[in-house]
């Protein structure tokens, strides 16, 4: 049997159908590489769930790295701060690239990393820091975050910044993932620190690149008013050229072949889906075990579909049960329609509601990724077959 080449859930190993969004990236890490300067406003994709936003990022980390960036990677999560993971992410990206100076100047670098030390209290309170110990005699003492957070965050990223390029490298890059969980505190003060660097970009090789559900625009901008100004960038599914790359170029490389009807079958069912693509891949090579020299055909697919659904169906089943008994209603009236993209006024008509009455449902159900706004008053769910599973509940 040939190694299973499909991913689903990781990185897969050819990013497929995202050039020009590779690009976006890369035009600002030519700004940092050529100029030592900051790469730009904050560059923001945005998408549901499954069309791969995880995957862009790390494919232009590994890029990046071949251009001399250091790069911190965080992964925002709602249990947790922003800022203080922010912090040990440099630190942890400056350890491993070995760009922390050695002797006398990198413990001084050392322990002025430690003294930041960040702390949240209770949801909405102001950002609070503390030193851990006072600097050694000589040394500048390190802004108190709490005092001045934004302060020391641009000195934090003003620094290590320079001191990857002072030592060879082109400068720091940083990949805050899952951004739309970040509380409007940590937003703000990323954005306001980002903008206090941009007056002074020329001594600033930095990038800041990120990625969310399609509600982080709006959060930046509730933020800070000035967060409209970063740049936004929509992922959409795949095109079926692209979508057809995803399933083939892999396969080729152990020596697989698709035949066209099984691919369109494929195609047909994930809908541009990146996740659903390698799912359904994944799944149809477990189901056949091919070897290398073997072509997967419509009856290969038929057996791996199964397993591939299943799979749909529990994350399906995760997304409905974690929904509210009023988000619920909103999801049944939205299902109803048997169309993919649905009005409010509809989803209301059927709720027995006004369109106003809605909003809460509507708001909260697009922030959790399961339904998404696709016009003016129209919204549509972000994986196929939620819809199908919603009208499939009456059944059980």
């Amino acid at each position: 049997m040939a190694p299973n080449p499909y991913t689903p859930g990781q990185v897969p190993r050819v990013l497929a159908g995202r050039a020009s969004e590779l690009r976006r990236i890369e035009d600002r890490l030519a700004r940092v590489v050529t100029y030592g300067e900051l790469g730009g406003p904050l560059l923001v994709f945005h998408a549901p769930r499954g069309i791969g936003k995880t995957s862009l990022l790390r494919t232009a980390q590994a890029r990046a790295s071949e251009l001399g960036f250091v790069s911190a990677w965080v992964a925002c999560s709602r249990e947790r701060p922003v800022l203080p993971e922010l912090v040990r992410a440099v630190q942890t990206a400056l350890e491993k690239a070995e760009a922390l100076p050695r002797g006398g100047s990198g413990g001084r670098w050392r322990r002025r990393l430690e003294r930041i030390t960040l702390e949240v209290g209770v949801p909405g309170a102001k950002v609070q820091a503390q030193l851990a110990t006072p600097p050694p005699a000589g040394e500048a003492e390190t802004p108190a975050i709490g005092q001045a957070p934004i302060a020391a965050l641009e000195g934090l990223l003003h620094d290590a910044a320079s001191l990857v390029r002072d030592r060879g490298g082109a400068g720091l890059l940083l990949f805050l993932d899952e951004l739309h969980v970040a509380s409007a505190d940590d937003m703000s003060v990323l954005l306001n620190t980002l903008q206090n660097l941009d007056g002074d970009r020329a001594h600033n090789p930095l990038a800041v690149v990120t990625a969310g559900l399609p509600v982080t625009p709006e959060a930046l901008t509730r933020a800070a008013t000035f967060g409209e100004r970063s740049s936004f960038v929509a992922l959409d599914v795949l095109n079926e050229v692209d979508a057809r790359a995803v399933l083939t170029v892999v396969a080729e490389a152990v020596g697989v072949t698709w035949e066209d009807d099984a691919l369109d079958a494929v195609v047909a069912e994930a809908r541009g889906y990146p996740y659903l693509l390698q799912l359904i891949g994944s799944s149809t090579w477990d189901a056949v075990r091919p070897e290398s020299g073997a072509s997967i055909g419509m009856a290969d697919v038929r057996a791996g579909l199964p397993a591939a659904r299943d799979q749909l169906t529990a994350m399906h089943r995760a997304r409905w049960g974690a929904a509210s008994r009023l988000e619920r209603a909103f999801l049944v009236a939205m299902a109803a329609s048997e169309r993919d993209n649905v009005t409010r006024a509809e989803i209301a008509r059927r709720m027995g509601r006004e369109s106003r009455a809605i909003s809460v449902p509507r708001e909260r159900l697009i922030a959790k990724g399961v339904i998404e706004p696709v016009g003016h008053g129209l919204v549509r769910f972000t994986t196929p077959g939620f819809g199908e599973f919603v009208r499939g509940l009456d059944e059980e």
